[in-house]
C-alpha cells in the first residue's frame, strides 16, 4: 500500500493537478492531507473539491480554519488576511461547513497526521528545531507522524536524541519515532519552487519526498487576475 501525503495546497490548482499525476505514476493507492487546502492562491473551490473527491483522511489547517470561520484576522499577516477574506467569499456555506468539520489530529492506518503540532494543534505552532520537536514527540503515540504548516520539508528522528534535517528518502527504523514535514504543494518555502509532497510505501517502510514542476506562470496570472496581492504571486517563482 502506498500513500501520498499532501499538505499546504493553498488553492494552487496547477500544482495540485501535477502532484496527483505524479502520485498516480508512483503507484499511489491512498491519500492523506495535512491541511491548508485553501488560502493564498486563486483556486480554493477547485482544490477543495479535488481533495474531497479523493475521500482521503484530512486534518484542519489554520487557513482552512480561518477561511471557514468568521474569526477576527487581526493576528494574521496583512497579505494572508486579504486572501482569507477573499476566500471566504468564494466558498459555499456547505464547503465552509466541511472545512469546519475537519479534526485537528487524525490517525491513518499506522501513522498520524496533524497540520501543526500534536501538543496544542489549535494554536498553530511551528516546528523548526529540536526543542519544538521534543514537545511534539511527548504527545506522539505512533512511530510516524506527518505534518505541514512551515512549508519546509524537514524530518525529525528520535531515539535517545533527536536528529533533524532536510531529506529525500527515509527508511523507517525499529525503535524510532519520526515527525516529518511533507513540504508544500502550493507554496514551497525552502528555495525550491517545485511542488512538494511525500510518498509513503507502507510495505517497504520507505518515505520519499517528491518534487514536481508545474506551470507557475499560469498560477501567478490567476492570482493577479483575481486581484490578490502581487507579492503572493511573485514568491511562487523563488520558493520563498
Amino acid at each position: 500500500m502506498k500513500y501520498a501525503i499532501l499538505g499546504d495546497i493553498h488553492a494552487n490548482l496547477e500544482a495540485l493537478d501535477r502532484v496527483l499525476e505524479d502520485a498516480a505514476s508512483q503507484g499511489v493507492t491512498h491519500y492523506a492531507c495535512v491541511g491548508d487546502i485553501v488560502g493564498y492562491n486563486a483556486n480554493p473551490v477547485e482544490c477543495l473539491e479535488k481533495i474531497r473527491a479523493l475521500k482521503c483522511a484530512c486534518v484542519r489547517g489554520n487557513h482552512d480554519h480561518y477561511c471557514s470561520h468568521a474569526d477576527d484576522l487581526n493576528g494574521f499577516h496583512p497579505l494572508a488576511a486579504d486572501v482569507v477574506a477573499w476566500t471566504r467569499k468564494q466558498l459555499s456555506q456547505e464547503q465552509q461547513a466541511w472545512l469546519r468539520s475537519l479534526r485537528y489530529v487524525s490517525p491513518v492506518e499506522t501513522f498520524t497526521i496533524v497540520h501543526s503540532t500534536l501538543d496544542m494543534p489549535e494554536q498553530w505552532g511551528y516546528v523548526f528545531d529540536r526543542l519544538e520537536a521534543e514537545a511534539n514527540f511527548n504527545y506522539q503515540t505512533t512511530t510516524l507522524c506527518f505534518y505541514g504548516h512551515t512549508h519546509v520539508p524537514l524530518a525529525f528522528e528520535r531515539t535517545d536524541t533527536i536528529r533533524f534535517g532536510l531529506y529525500t528518502k527515509i527508511k523507517v527504523g525499529l525503535g524510532k519515532k519520526y515527525f516529518i514535514n511533507v513540504g508544500s504543494v502550493g507554496q514551497p518555502r525552502d528555495g525550491d519552487p517545485r511542488a512538494a509532497y511525500v510518498v509513503f510505501d507502507m510495505f517497504n517502510n520507505l518515505i520519499e519526498l517528491r518534487r514536481v514542476a508545474y506551470d507557475i506562470e499560469k498560477t501567478q496570472k490567476k492570482i493577479l487576475d483575481a486581484g490578490l496581492p502581487g507579492r503572493i504571486a511573485a514568491r511562487l517563482a523563488v520558493g520563498r
